[in-house]
């Protein structure tokens, strides 16, 4: 068996590398299942009340950042989610619309397109989700100073499309300390509030979500 490489963006993920991707059984597996948590963490208590009834208000609109070849954006339709799906890369993306076909729904929007450069309605989302996408938004950025501004600003877009009580569910992997507080600040100043959840209290870098809702 071919041993798998830590990612390298966006090379592991154009030509052979994306068919190979797709077609992994642990990656698939792995990324339905951090979707599954991202759904829950959308409706964590600590977040507040929310005030969507699911069962009464679906399809609500859910965008998919960095959405890949759709293993998270098949889990949000088969939830009765509305999502709009985006990703930067075409190879990948390609493979995100023939399970688009498959699946035979009219709940399934696929747009490429840059997270740092959305095309989308302001307040015309109720949820943001990201799997394993977010911390490339700042790739080939060297300097600290292009990367808060890459964060700052694709914070403040997110705010401005995501409706009223609008909430968002980012997970990623910061390299270290630095990146993690690069990244949540950039919520934080920028008219959201919420928390971490980490494998431990003293974690740096790793898998990370951030549970963040839209302040008024």
């Amino acid at each position: 068996m071919k041993k798998y490489k830590l990612p390298k963006f966006p090379d592991s993920y154009i030509g052979d590398n994306a068919d190979e991707y797709n077609s992994l059984k642990w990656m698939q597996r792995n990324q339905k299942r951090t979707t599954i948590t991202t759904i829950d963490y959308l409706f964590d208590e600590k977040l507040g009340k929310i005030n969507y009834i699911l069962e009464e208000d679906l399809p609500l609109c859910i965008l998919d950042l960095g959405c890949g070849t759709g293993f998270s954006s098949e889990i949000l339709i088969e939830c009765g989610f509305r999502v709009i799906g985006v990703d930067i890369l075409h190879d990948m993306l390609s493979k995100a619309d023939i399970k688009r076909n498959m699946l035979d729904t009219n709940n399934l929007m696929l747009i490429l397109a840059d997270i740092n450069y959305l095309p989308i309605r302001t307040q015309s989302i109720h949820f943001v989700i990201s799997i394993s996408a977010y911390n490339f938004i700042t790739n080939e950025k060297q300097s600290e100073r292009n990367k808060r501004m890459i964060v700052n600003n694709t914070a403040k877009y997110l705010y401005k499309i995501l409706k009223n009580d609008g909430r968002m569910v980012i997970e990623f992997y910061p390299e270290n300390e630095e990146d993690l507080k690069l990244f949540n600040s950039s919520f934080i100043k920028n008219g959201f509030e919420g928390f971490m959840v980490k494998n431990n209290p003293n974690q740096k870098s790793g898998q990370i979500f951030l549970l963040l809702k839209k302040k008024r």
